[in-house]
């Protein structure tokens, strides 16, 4: 009966874990994706500054260039920066978030397995075959 309790607690600690590792991964991502929109928007943004106030710029709109001010570009940019910066944040503590899940859910597996060694055993050898 307790081994088939613990089982069942091994099974819905194993599906958490492998949840809150993906959207981990996943999170990890986006904030990649967005350090690297905020890395292109940066150097963009250098490139517009160097140019003198009375050159042509323009703007991508799907395959097409429209002329803007330099001045818009440049305050596109900047706000382009503010908002990588905040959703950087936002992801970073939704990262925070889900690493003290992940190692809630490894220490839940550690006390488990070290309350029914038998289950460890059988785990062992499932893994092996």
């Amino acid at each position: 009966m307790a081994g088939e309790i613990n089982r069942e607690a091994f099974v819905e600690l194993q599906g958490r874990m492998i949840e809150t590792s993906s959207k981990l991964k996943q999170v990890q991502m986006q904030v990649r994706n967005k350090e690297a929109e905020k890395k292109r928007a940066f150097l963009t943004l250098e490139e517009l500054q160097q140019l003198p106030d009375e050159t042509n710029t323009y703007k991508s709109v799907g395959k097409s260039f429209i002329l803007e001010p330099k001045s818009l570009l440049v305050t596109e940019q900047k706000e382009k920066i503010k908002e990588c910066d905040s959703s950087i944040a936002s992801l970073q503590t939704s990262k925070e978030y889900l690493e003290r899940q992940m190692t809630e859910v490894e220490s839940n597996f550690k006390e488990l397995l070290q309350q029914d060694p038998g289950l460890a055993r059988q785990i062992m050898s499932m893994s092996m075959s």
